[in-house]
């Protein structure tokens, strides 16, 4: 489910690149140095701070890892939030359960994927993972 938040980072991206201000736009860089805007953002994302685990779909470990601005305690709280969310059929759906939107935080997985990723659009990031 990490696919979710990289269209997230893109628009946040994209709205800082923009910018609100007039007045001459900066001169473009060289196409060798040009770097995509959802890779440079998950590039400059400290890696996680390990939360300990919580109980995911189906009674499942899941170990909660926090990116970003994030404490543990709202990390863990988000996980448990969202698994509580899930019905049933979410949690089977062919497709994965997600997305779904707690707040400010939009959360999901993919098709049996072990991870299950939470983000914000200022960047935030929440994983959790089976284990």
């Amino acid at each position: 489910m990490k696919t979710l938040a990289y269209p997230l980072l893109l628009v946040a991206a994209t709205a800082v690149l923009a910018g609100c201000g007039g007045g001459d736009p900066a001169p473009a860089a060289p196409p060798s140095s040009r770097v995509p805007a959802a890779a440079a953002a998950a590039e400059s994302t400290a890696p996680g701070v390990p939360c300990g685990d919580v109980t995911g779909a189906g009674g499942a470990k899941t170990a909660v890892v926090a990116h970003g601005q994030v404490d543990c305690a709202a990390a863990t709280k988000l996980l448990k939030d969202y698994f509580a969310k899930l019905t049933p059929a979410e949690v089977s759906s062919a497709d994965g359960p997600g997305p779904v939107v707690l707040d400010e935080w939009t959360c999901g997985s993919g098709p049996n994927d072990p991870v299950t990723a939470c983000s914000t659009e200022d960047g935030r990031q929440v994983e959790g993972t089976r284990a």
